[in-house]
């Protein structure tokens, strides 16, 4: 065997044991006991084995009035290393005119031999036509199986209205994909900052203030309704409100096949943090909520609700996002791929939920909803994504700690329990003793399938 990992404690969503792993060709081969010889053995005693995070929600590299998120795939593949993430879903964004396909292989270039950790996509639509509804099968098949909407951003040419969201649900529930979608309504965020602009209120809490609770509810709620009636699976990204929550929770419990993703920002943050002088560095699209959300999410990541965590990672510089202009042109995102995985893990630690549970939030929710089918648990025959993490290892996060392109973060002074100390991505350490010693190019592009999901071979 090339590798052996002995001592450590493995959990997987649904279940924990002591046991050894057995590795070789990148593949996990053996768990047990007295596996033998191997090249390299590591001692993981008193350290959690977890499976490699499953990242659903990843900007690199995408404009936004005249800058760029800073992050490309080697800044941000490095980082979400570092963080226990070895597989990475980005989204590549179709351009006027151009197909599906054509954007993927784009996009695909963009990303080969720049990367530490496996990569796939999500395919943003933004150019509605017979002909993607023709492409969307086709995507499938090159092992794209997920489709996004956005419901807001009509300014900036992104957005699909309801008929063509209607249709994309159609598409994918006859191709065995999923759609995605950002759910605000637009017409009353634009009508309310086009009134704030007007009144000179430019700041980062009118940000807050022009996409209220109800804009995204209202619009996670219609969506809702068309997807019921098409039968279709729909997966809500970012979702940040309590009233959202509860819609989607109901459409659950009657049986519909509906995901809901919310992100740690979500979780640890709310509104409040717009009225700081360092509010421009929140500013997210949504934008954190009040308290009464956050406990309502933090209820739904306890109860089973939630499906995912997703970062949500698009971050800017502090130059870009500190600029003196109005809050509508402040570069939207934060960061987040680095430090996913060990917030989630962290509040495991502090009794929040359980380590199981961080594992299915992080990886194997991901892995099973999108298709990464050798992705998302420590399973013999799938791919040796394997994270060793130490429980015992408490620290204060600090934006100088980041290793992605950032120079600041939204998480400095948050207490983290635990650490990271290795992040192995098909059998191949990316990151040893809190050190990056992966090699640029080693990530691979990740063919996924949600037919077969739920197959665990």
């Amino acid at each position: 065997m090339d590798l052996i990992i002995r001592n450590g404690t493995i959990f997987n969503a649904y279940d924990t044991k002591k046991a050894d792993i057995g590795i070789s060709d990148g593949k996990i081969v053996q768990i047990g006991s007295d596996l033998g010889s191997a090249d390299e053995i590591i001692d993981a005693d008193g350290m959690y084995i977890l499976p490699g995070g499953v990242e659903p929600h990843a900007h690199f590299s995408v404009p936004f009035y005249g800058t760029v998120s800073c992050d490309d795939y080697t800044s941000g593949t490095r980082a979400a290393a570092f963080g226990g993430t070895t597989t990475v879903i980005d989204f590549a964004t179709q351009e006027k005119g151009h197909g599906l396909i054509e954007t993927s292989e784009s996009r695909k270039k963009m990303a080969e031999g720049r990367t530490y950790i496996d990569y796939s996509f999500h395919m943003i639509v933004t150019d509605y036509s017979e002909r993607i509804l023709y492409e969307i099968p086709l995507l499938v098949r090159e092992g794209i199986p997920s489709i996004k909407a956005y419901m807001v951003y009509k300014k900036e040419g992104l957005m699909m209205n309801d008929a063509q969201i209607f249709k994309l649900l159609q598409a994918v529930k006859s191709c065995g994909a999923v759609l995605s979608v950002h759910a605000e309504n637009p017409d009353i965020i634009d009508l309310l900052t086009d009134e704030f602009l007007a009144a000179g209120e430019t700041d980062a809490w009118h940000h807050y203030l022009s996409r209220p609770e109800f804009v995204a509810s209202e619009a996670t709620k219609r969506v809702i309704h068309w997807a019921k009636e098409v039968k279709a699976p729909l997966y809500i990204v970012h979702v940040s409100d309590k009233e959202s929550m509860e819609a989607i929770i109901q459409a659950k419990r009657e049986g519909y096949e509906i995901y809901a993703e919310t992100c740690p920002h979500y979780l640890e943050f709310t509104s409040d943090v717009y009225k700081r002088p360092d509010g421009r560095r929140f500013i997210c699209s949504p934008p954190m909520k009040g308290q009464e959300s956050m406990d309502a999410l933090w209820e739904a990541v306890k109860d089973g609700m939630i499906s995912t965590i997703g970062s949500d990672h698009c971050p800017f510089l502090a130059k870009e996002k500190d600029m003196a202009v109005p809050f509508p042109m402040t570069p939207n995102g934060c960061m987040g791929i680095e430090t996913r995985y060990p917030y989630i893990l962290s509040e495991a630690l502090k009794g929040r939920i359980s380590v199981n549970r961080a594992v299915e939030l992080c990886s194997a929710g991901p892995a099973s909803i999108f298709g990464c089918r050798k992705k998302g648990s420590i399973e013999t025959g799938k791919d040796a994504d394997v994270v060793i993490f130490d429980p015992r290892d408490a620290h204060i996060l600090s934006g100088e700690d980041n290793h992605s392109a950032v120079d600041y973060s939204i998480w400095d002074g948050y207490e983290c329990h635990g650490r990271i100390r290795e992040t192995i991505c098909r059998g191949k350490s990316i990151v040893k003793d809190s050190q990056l010693v992966g090699k640029i190019g080693w990530g691979e592009f990740i063919p996924r399938s949600r037919q077969a999901n739920n197959d665990k071979s």
